[in-house]
């Protein structure tokens, strides 16, 4: 697996995470996602030459904040997300950074990873707190590589 340079341009596809919430409307994800995509920051995960996900981080005042991480369905539950999130957390703890994320409430698979990685839940925000912001602590030191991902 490896994580390569910002794309130019892509297509989001439908997520399972979002669609309950918020119901799905293809003409609408396509102009939220040609109006907010940037690439800056956004990286492309590959395996084996094949693109199966992407990261995009941020580096903001008070942490190191993992806007999005995605694997493909046909990719998930091998670790790779998990192994993607330790590496950004033993990076920022190098630094003294924490590392903050936000998921969604009704995610808890994704919540349970987060969990096992040493995240803890600060807040709930948005609409019917449909988010949840979660903390990593820089004195909490480098993840356990033992942990169990995905």
């Amino acid at each position: 697996m490896t994580i390569g340079s910002s794309p130019t341009r892509s297509t989001r596809p439908r997520c399972a995470t979002t669609s309950p919430i918020w119901g799905w409307d293809e003409a609408w994800q396509r102009d939220y996602f040609d109006r907010h995509w940037d690439p800056a920051g956004t990286q492309i995960v590959t395996r084996d030459g094949h693109d199966i996900g992407v990261l995009k981080l941020e580096e903001r005042t008070e942490a190191t904040y993992i806007g999005l991480v995605e694997i493909r369905p046909d990719h998930q539950g091998g670790g790779i997300g998990g192994a993607i999130v330790r590496d950004v957390v033993d990076d920022a703890a190098r630094r003294g950074r924490p590392v903050e994320l936000d998921v969604l409430s009704v995610n808890t698979r994704a919540q349970a990873l987060y969990r096992r990685l040493g995240f803890a839940e600060q807040y709930r925000h948005g609409d019917d707190d449909v988010k949840i912001r979660m903390r990593h602590d820089a004195s909490a030191g480098a993840t356990d590589p033992t942990a169990h991902s995905e």
